[in-house]
């Protein structure tokens, strides 16, 4: 193959407990992305989407990514690479991690997939730091694995794949933007033990409930006791939301990412849409612009269109 179109899924991390070390990919809203084989080495990047990210290799997150890749290329060799952003920056729903793994992903199987997923990782994980100073691996991974993902360690990197039930997710997405670098400055720098003790057992709890498909342990799991608490502040309307949510018969829920994206995991399909009812409702009684995605998870990852 001398080119390839594919499609890079929007991914939910920490999964309300689990802080940099848990995510979710989604079955909608994708990034699309065509990389080609070119005569000049280097890279070229160019964007079909109207935010005016930045197109020199080094300032963008799927330039930092597949650079990375060529480093340990043991020859010199060139791509075009034109992205159309679908997942908006800033949304919390892992844009940057779309656009890096989608990538690297994309030039893995222009050489033939010589080098592992955990190898992707590692490179997607360069394009994080650009976005946000920081190598986190919470939208990467499930990127491009697909499914649930835990990272039991970033150095070494080791990335579990978890079973998890049917799910359907609800998402809304304020048209307000939250920058991950901000929203990374105002959290505490320590935790109590105590709080300690008990995130750690909601994310326990959240992994078995993935495992053993106990939807009520999945509920009872979706709890912060840390980072939510701060980081909702940034966010209009958050706990309106999530306790009408959760009353109507979400499972819970929370802050993708680092926001403003809120969403809810939902047993059926029935409730889902409900849920969107109830979002809608309270960003129309706020005024504040909104976009919403009642979705499932993503089993598989970036994928190929063409």
């Amino acid at each position: 193959m001398n080119k390839i179109k594919i499609a890079a899924p929007a991914t939910i991390a920490n999964l309300v407990c689990g802080f940099d070390v848990l995510g979710l990919a989604l079955n909608e809203p994708q990034d699309i992305m065509e990389l080609a084989f070119s005569d000049v080495p280097g890279l070229r990047i160019s964007h079909t989407d109207g935010y005016s990210l930045p197109v020199a290799p080094e300032k963008n997150v799927a330039g930092a990514a597949l650079l990375a890749l060529m480093e340990e290329l043991s020859d010199p060799v060139g791509f075009d690479l034109t992205i159309t952003k679908c997942i908006k920056p800033g949304s919390g729903l892992g844009s940057s991690a779309a656009s890096s793994a989608g990538a690297v992903v994309a030039a893995n199987i222009l050489l033939d997939n010589r080098f592992s997923k955990t190898d992707l990782v590692r490179f997607a994980m360069n394009g994080e730091k650009v976005a946000s100073g920081v190598k986190h691996a919470d939208n990467i991974a499930p990127c491009i694995f697909g499914g649930v993902t835990l990272i039991r360690s970033i150095l070494p990197l080791d990335i579990v794949q978890l079973n998890a039930p049917q799910l359907y997710v609800t998402v809304v997405h304020p048209q307000i933007e939250v920058k991950t670098s901000d929203a990374r400055q105002i959290l505490r720098k320590e935790v109590q033990l105590k709080s300690a003790i008990k995130q750690w057992g909601n994310i326990a709890g959240l992994v078995a409930g993935f495992m053993k498909a106990d939807y009520a342990l999945i509920g009872r799991s979706l709890e912060d006791v840390i980072i939510e608490p701060v980081r909702s502040i940034l966010i209009p309307g958050f706990a309106e939301v999530k306790q009408r949510c959760t009353e109507a018969g979400a499972l819970g829920g929370g802050i993708s990412g680092s926001g403003p994206s809120i969403f809810m995991l939902n047993e059926n399909k029935e409730t889902a849409y409900v849920v969107e009812t109830i979002m809608k409702d309270v960003y129309e009684n706020l005024g504040i612009d909104y976009k919403t995605y009642v979705t499932t998870v993503n089993n598989h990852g970036v994928s190929i269109i063409s």
